[in-house]
């Protein structure tokens, strides 16, 4: 049976206390001991056992002690204890308790009588409680404060009980006299919120007639003010005019918790604008002044939920929203930053902008452990702002570029990837950007970002000048060639043999050497003659970032420098009249291409060059021999195309998810509209005609309809008996975010009554049963509803299981219908969602639970396949449409989903059309937590092999 009990403690039952030594220890004079005793019968009563044999032994030793710790203990295990028969008759022996309990209501000691008058509270039996009435009605005038609160509270959950008004017959009056002559601020409250529960009307007279003395009321007494008018408002919302006033006032309080719930309050009852610019403004006074984080983060939740249903207010507001970027918190940062791009518009850019400048110029100063990692959120920002109005870039693009060179690489990679997207769609800003970037490319060092800026500087170089200066820095940059010398003679080895000289240009770097033994050599970095041991040539001290990077063994950066030089050449043939320039560039080109060639094949290098690279640096070093018109179209203009194409995609992306969560509401043709206009006004105030304003525009446009979906309701719906048990059950399960909800309707097929029916279930996984069963009387032919809460930690697949035990009059054996068991699916916490390429890569770098699942499937078209997955697992396809058209027998998509537990789901799909028309491959899972890997691996198991229908 389900007990209420105000002490919740974890007990051990591995190693239990025995009966007798409880009993010994209570039996004894040793204080301490019985303190003991009485701990571990509670906390054995708590985890369901009955020790009925100790209740006589409590009675007579634990009665009488006059130890305050004892009577505590005492009354939690009164409180715990069976008061009632199996028909409902309370026991005889409670008796002896009513003794006790009057002489406690009669005792000299105020904290006796207020810890007693508190466990009144909790009984539910009116033949224990009838007889303390009087003495609980004498304590309302006690002189200590502590005893009138807990005597006001006991009368109000004594008039609650079903004999209850009988046995306090006036007891509203008597509280309302308390009410006017109390002093004691806790009494107080506790009066006035036993008028608001018992009689409400009271409640309701009394605030009125107070209503200029509320403001200087206590907190807690104030906050009983808020939840009455929140009660009275939900039944008669006609009245609200007059209850907002008394809201609005309290606005003004001095304590932050009276403010934030007049804030709620006053959201929850009026869509007027005065009423949510008030709300919005309070929020953000305590966003400024709270300085406990989760405040905080509560707080920006609140203007989250404003913003989506009063977005045109929450504009006015977004300077002081970005105020709430002072607190040294990520969270907070990026929640703040997250809810104030939603908010930007014409007016406000420049403003928005200017603030978010100063906080990444604040960041280069402080010494602050995640600037980094702040300055990059700053930058997505203000990327997102110049994307959305192209006029803002001009005034930050230079500021960024001061980045390009950051030590934090996912920030400096942020701003690259920034600039690539704006010196496209800004075609006017596209000279001060090549020129700032040609001047600070020697500082970026992440091998990242120079592919990146050195393909923005093949791309947009157009002019002669131009040109020029992007093949002059790339050569400063690489340094002196060769990359490597050799310092002895010896044989040729395998390596060195492989290595010849390609052009005119490296058979003249040769130069005569001595060596030690007085003869001559020839010494060259591409020389036939050999030398067993290479070194590293270091270059200038004004000579970096590429050349560093090529003796690291990053090939593919030198694949991208042979195309950039490419593009840069084919380029410079177009704009430079002279042949002999031209030529003379290329040679200087091939020079550089064919030296990292060597490099990548030499032992100097870490490791050797790979197959791409290598591949694509002798497609560079052919088309440079063999150029032809066709050749530099492709590569002069294809290549800024297919960019130009990528970018418009994602814009177009971006407002489909727009128009996704844009919320559509529709209206019936017969609801009734009442026309404002033709409304009397008289009496009411200017927030009470915004209200009715708002709220007809709301009914208008079908903003308080919800439609439910019937269907789906059916679809929930589990049979968990079969149609010939005696027992029928079906449950419609309910799906929140952190609990589920069971409803299980029984039905009794039989011709008798069903005794002592509970409802019994079990849990595997990470789901915890919050009520204990219950049980019921089920008349013949009758069906009952029963609700069961289930608490879920996690995403992990659970699994609900159980029976329904029950006894008939005629049989006295317990009669057991096992139930199927309710698999709770991990798409009801799962939904999908959003994040950038460099985000998801960066997570499938740190997630350390990879689940791997081969592709097993009878549908054999690739894209069906893809768009099956997408279905099955409720995720969000990040690869653009264009990346997976065309019939290429190969395909790979990364699928990206969010649980409501704030885990991320990150899936790789990557499968190949074989010979036979099947598809192989692997779908692979990536995630923080194991719970979530496994059970979408187990979801796509199952769902992969079925065809999309």
């Amino acid at each position: 049976m389900d007990k209420s009990c105000t002490l919740l403690v974890h007990y051990d039952k591995g190693t239990p206390a025995v009966a007798n030594e409880i009993k010994e220890a209570l039996e004894g004079n040793d204080v301490e001991a019985k303190v003991d005793a009485m701990k571990k019968a509670v906390m054995l009563l708590l985890n369901g056992e009955t020790i009925p044999h100790l209740f006589i032994t409590i009675i007579r030793y634990v009665l009488p002690s006059e130890d305050h710790t004892i009577q505590k203990l005492l009354l939690l295990y009164l409180e715990l204890i069976e008061k009632t028969d199996s028909k409902g008759k309370v026991l005889p022996e409670m008796i002896l308790i009513c003794q006790n309990l009057r002489n406690n209501l009669q005792h000299p000691n105020e904290y006796i009588r207020g810890v007693t008058l508190r466990f009144l509270c909790r009984l539910k039996e009116t033949e224990i409680v009838e007889p303390l009435t009087p003495s609980v009605l004498q304590n309302l005038e006690h002189r200590h404060p502590f005893v009138r609160r807990n005597a006001i509270l006991a009368i109000m959950s004594i008039y609650k009980l079903p004999q209850g008004e009988q046995l306090f017959v006036d007891a509203p009056e008597m509280i309302e006299k308390v009410l006017s002559t109390e002093q004691d601020p806790s009494a107080k409250r506790n009066a006035f919120l036993m008028l608001f529960t018992c009689a409400e009307e009271r409640a309701v007279i009394y605030l009125l007639s107070n209503v200029d003395k509320v403001s200087d009321w206590n907190e807690s007494l104030q906050m009983v003010v808020l939840e009455l008018i929140r009660s009275v408002c939900k039944t008669k919302p006609t009245e609200k005019g007059k209850y907002i006033k008394i809201i609005i006032s309290l606005l003004s309080a001095t304590s932050s918790a009276v403010i934030y719930e007049c804030a709620g309050t006053l959201v929850s009852l009026s869509s007027a604008p005065t009423a949510i610019r008030a709300a919005a403004n309070t929020y953000c006074q305590l966003l400024l002044s709270q300085s406990d984080n989760n405040v905080k983060l509560i707080l920006l939740d609140r203007l989250n939920e404003l913003k989506s249903l009063h977005r045109d207010i929450m504009v006015e507001l977004i300077i002081d929203v970005l105020r709430a970027l002072s607190s040294p918190n990520l969270d907070i940062r990026r929640k703040t930053l997250d809810i104030s791009l939603d908010l930007i518009t014409h007016h406000n850019i420049n403003e928005v902008v200017q603030m978010l400048k100063k906080e990444v110029v604040k960041t280069q100063s402080g010494e602050l452990e995640k600037n980094g990692e702040y300055r990059q959120m700053l930058i997505q920002a203000i990327h997102a702002c110049a994307v959305k109005f192209p006029e803002v870039a001009s005034t930050v693009v230079h500021l960024l570029m001061d980045f390009l060179g950051d030590s934090n690489v996912a920030s400096a990679l942020d701003v690259v990837v920034f600039v690539r997207e704006i010196i496209e769609t800004n075609p006017k800003l596209r000279v001060s950007i090549i020129t700032r970037l040609l001047d600070t490319f020697y500082q970026i060092r992440a091998g990242k970002v120079c592919p990146c800026a050195l393909w923005i500087i093949g791309e947009y170089c157009l002019s002669l000048s131009e040109v020029e200066s992007g093949i002059s820095t790339i050569k400063h940059c690489l340094g002196e060639l060769p990359f490597y010398s050799v310092s002895e003679e010896s044989e040729p080895t395998e390596t060195s043999k492989k290595i010849q000289p390609t052009s005119s240009a490296m058979v003249s770097s040769r130069k005569p050497v001595i060596l030690a033994d007085g003869t001559y050599a020839t010494q060259s970095a591409a020389s036939e003659t050999t030398f067993s041991s290479p070194t590293v040539v270091q270059g200038s001290l004004t000579s970096g970032n590429l050349r560093a990077l090529l003796l690291t063994g990053d090939f593919f950066l030198g694949a991208v420098v042979a195309c950039t030089l490419t593009k840069l050449v084919l380029r410079l043939e177009e704009v430079q009249p002279s042949n002999t320039e031209v030529n003379k560039t290329v040679t200087q080109a091939l020079l550089i291409m064919v030296s990292m060639l060597q490099l990548g094949q030499s032992p100097v290098s870490p490791h050797p060059i790979d197959n791409d690279s290598y591949e694509r640096i002798v497609l560079c070093i052919k088309l440079l021999c063999h150029r032809n018109d066709e050749m530099k179209k492709i590569w002069l203009e294809s290549c800024r195309q297919s960019f130009v194409k990528m970018i418009s995609e994602k814009q177009l992306r971006e407002m489909e998810e727009l128009k996704a969560k844009t919320q559509t509401t529709h209206a019936q043709p017969d609801d009734l509209i009442s026309f404002f206009h033709l409304k009397s006004r008289k009496g009411m105030s200017q927030l009470e005609l915004e209200d009715q304003v708002e709220d007809d525009l709301k009914r208008a446009t079908g903003e308080f309809t919800k439609d439910e979906n019937d269907a789906n309701k059916l679809n929930r719906i589990l049979q968990l008996t079969g149609f010939s048990d005696p027992v029928y059950a079906e449950a419609y399960v309910t799906v929140h975010h952190y609990d589920i909800a069971l409803e299980v309707t029984v039905i009794n097929r039989t011709k008798e009554t069903l005794q002592n029916l509970c409802l019994e279930l079990a849990t595997m996984g990470d789901l915890k049963l919050v009520e204990r069963p219950q049980n019921y009387s089920l008349a013949p032919a009758t069906s009952m509803q029963i609700k069961a809460n289930i608490k879920v930690s996690s995403t992990e697949t659970g699994v609900i299981f159980g029976n329904i035990v029950y006894e008939t009059s005629n049989v006295m054996e317990r009669n057991v219908v096992v139930l199927n068991d309710i698999h709770i699916d991990i798409m009801d916490y799962i939904s999908p969602a959003v994040c950038s390429e460099v985000a998801f890569r960066t997570m499938w770098a740190e997630f350390e639970w990879e689940n791997k699942v081969a592709v097993n499937t009878t549908i054999q078209n690739e894209r069906e396949f893809l768009d099956h997955i997408i279905k099955s697992t409720n995720m969000k396809c990040l690869t653009a449409s264009s990346a997976l058209e065309g019939e290429c027998g190969f395909l790979a998509a990364n699928l990206y989903a969010k649980s409501v537990f704030g885990e991320d789901a990150l899936v790789n799909v990557s499968i190949e059309k074989q010979t036979d028309g099947a598809l192989s491959g692997y779908i692979r899972i990536r995630s923080k937590t194991q719970g979530i890997a496994l059970s979408l691996g187990d979801k796509i198991t199952l769902k992969q092999k079925g065809s999309s229908n």
